[in-house]
């Protein structure tokens, strides 16, 4: 009997080689605390009056949310909960993160805390930060003599 000697390709083999590395990083994420620098995903305006800062964090609710401003500095921080997923399921995959979140945005200017706001609406957090008036530029007029 003959049997033609096939050899594998490349691409197959790079190919199981990428869905073994997913699994066993699928298995090894759960549960873990996440600080990435992207999470939450920022949009961030400035002017001459100060800064507002949007993150995105869908499924998030607002009593789990942690916001602190200090001098030039804005943490976000929070929870985000797991997905109420019965006990003997098994996981095929996991793109949602859960668990501890942290990020710290440095501001370019000191910030009036006193008059910080936060809303947070449909998975929105918006952060209003406007800038101390001894940090806002003061245009000096200068006098012929």
């Amino acid at each position: 009997m003959y049997h033609r000697f096939r050899m594998p390709s490349i691409w197959q083999d790079m190919d199981q080689l990428q869905r073994e590395m997913n699994r066993l990083f699928d298995v090894s994420n759960q549960g873990r605390v996440f600080n990435s620098p992207s999470y939450p995903a920022i949009n961030i305006w400035t002017n001459e009056e100060g800064q507002l800062i949007s993150a995105e964090m869908p499924g998030i609710r607002p009593e789990d949310l942690e916001v602190d401003v200090t001098g030039d500095a804005l943490s976000i921080s929070g929870e985000r909960k797991a997905d109420g997923i019965e006990v003997d399921a098994h996981l095929h995959r996991q793109e949602r993160n859960s668990g501890l979140f942290s990020r710290t945005i440095q501001l370019p200017f000191m910030v009036d805390t006193n008059k910080v706001e936060a809303s947070f609406k449909d998975g929105v957090l918006v952060v209003t930060l406007p800038r101390a008036d001894a940090d806002k530029p003061k245009k000096i007029t200068v006098r012929q003599k």
